[in-house]
């Protein structure tokens, strides 16, 4: 499962099918689901907000990648306590969503370089 999770994170569609996937694939009780619904809320504000300039937007982006890239943890919901629920490599997730913003911006200044020329 994990093999696909970086690959999935860097187009919508094939997130959208990875989680629904993920959902018909396992019986989750109730709480796996709600576990699931904080990792898969906390990376598209993420993903969705990592470039808004608006405040609003800034501080989802920053709520999110706070907790994303908080190590402590002891507190039942941390990104780190989700992943080992849901049986996911959270540095593996988190190196995903690194490498996804890192090839974005490899895109942008190889798109504005073309504009250039």
């Amino acid at each position: 499962m994990t093999h696909n999770l970086e690959r999935t994170m860097s187009d919508d569609t094939l997130t959208e099918e990875f989680f629904a996937a993920y959902r018909r694939g396992e019986h989750l009780e109730p709480e796996k689901h709600l576990l699931m619904a904080i990792l898969q809320d906390a990376i598209h504000d993420y993903r969705k907000h990592r470039q808004v300039r608006s405040p609003e937007g800034k501080a989802y982006f920053r709520e999110a990648e706070q907790w994303i890239t908080a190590v402590d943890g002891s507190w039942i919901f941390s990104f780190t306590n989700i992943c080992e629920i849901l049986g996911l490599d959270a540095d593996y997730v988190r190196r995903g969503l690194s490498d996804l913003d890192t090839d974005r911006a490899k895109q942008r200044e190889h798109r504005t370089s073309r504009e250039l020329h």
